[in-house]
């Protein structure tokens, strides 16, 4: 492989992985305070999934030369992160909370869907793996979306408040960077525009079965930033919170 080639398939696995770290870590932060106890254990449940998804994209990097996946998720600078802005945010209520949830994890079908045809053997291989899991939090995300948004009037308010609020913070999951042109062009990924676009068509799909109205973004790159380390202000104390107990020795074994 191509030097540049092999720097630009590292970039992109990290975005990868640090997207399903901060995810992960996000949802675990309902485990106990969920709205109902089904919704307390499904976000621990997707909490756990998505922290093992960043794990295997951690080791597909430690396999091309990088630190072990405990060192890469719990001891770099929260600059050295690619995840996006929409991941960094705090929980909110639980309505914020769920639409992400959707927005995120439409996204993410869709990615693996994509990824399970790349030339780069492992990726496609991992992603073919994951999809089986991700299903279940794409119809998750799905059914508790219509469900609350065809609920009564306060339900379909904060639903509202909330899309209003995440769907603009979405579009910096398909921040462009220079490393993407060159995995298209080895046909490792696809472009992150038609993944924009086909995205916009499922959610677009979801939505018309609510009363839910799409809001318009002028600027999709307001929110962009995070795949090349400039950050919301919430992802320094998250990074800090998730890696204390890992800082304090390193070395520890459990």
């Amino acid at each position: 492989m191509k030097p540049e080639v092999l720097e630009a398939l590292k970039k992109y696995l990290f975005q990868l992985a640090d997207d399903e770290l901060i995810i992960g870590h996000r949802n675990s932060e309902w485990t106990g305070l969920g709205p109902i106890l089904e919704e307390d254990i499904a976000f621990a449940s997707m909490a756990q999934d998505e922290i093992g998804h960043a794990q295997a994209f951690y080791l597909i990097l430690h396999e091309l030369g990088e630190q072990d996946p405990d060192t890469l998720a719990f001891y770099r600078s929260y600059k050295m992160f690619k995840c996006c802005h929409l991941v960094e945010y705090p929980i909110g209520e639980y309505d914020f909370s769920l639409v992400r949830h959707l927005l995120y994890d439409v996204q993410e079908m869709i990615r693996l869907k994509a990824l399970s045809h790349s030339k780069y053997e492992p990726l496609a291989h991992l992603a073919s793996k994951l999809i089986r899991e991700e299903k279940y939090h794409y119809m998750h995300a799905v059914t508790w979306f219509q469900q609350l948004s065809n609920g009564g009037e306060e339900a379909r308010i904060r639903m509202q408040n909330a899309f209003d609020l995440a769907y603009p913070l979405a579009f910096s999951l398909f921040e462009i960077s220079d490393y993407h042109a060159i995995l298209e062009k080895e046909s490792f990924i696809i472009s992150e525009k038609e993944l924009e676009n086909q995205w916009i068509q499922e959610i677009q799909s979801i939505v018309q079965k609510t009363p839910i109205i799409m809001p318009s973004v002028e600027d999709k790159t307001l929110h962009y930033g995070g795949r090349v380390g400039k950050h919301s202000e919430h992802l320094e104390p998250l990074v800090n919170e998730m890696s204390e107990v890992f800082v304090i020795d390193p070395t520890a074994k459990w």
